[in-house]
């Protein structure tokens, strides 16, 4: 399920999404650079380390690709593709 609109606060530091069923979604910029899904951010939390975000990391770029977006991080970190699915799965933070 794809979101109706996906938004982003720099001056916020949130990310906010729409989804079809009503739901609206407020993430936060730095627990969103915690939860990065690519390889190298997952590895790190399996081996129970979370990686050390500054709380004034911003998402300065959004690149949809379909089945979700890569974010692009202030901090220079891009590997991430954040799947709709997982972004729905994620809690309010």
């Amino acid at each position: 399920m794809n979101p109706l609109a996906i938004g982003n606060s720099s001056s916020k530091h949130q990310l906010r999404l729409s989804w079809p069923d009503g739901r609206e979604q407020v993430l936060d910029h730095a627990q969103l650079r915690r939860q990065c899904p690519c390889s190298q951010c997952r590895a790190f939390r399996l081996r129970g380390v979370t990686p050390l975000v500054d709380e004034r990391v911003r998402v300065i770029e959004l690149n949809p690709q379909g089945y979700g977006v890569q974010l692009v991080f202030s901090d220079g970190h891009e590997r991430g593709i954040y799947p709709w699915a997982y972004l729905a799965d994620l809690t309010s933070m």
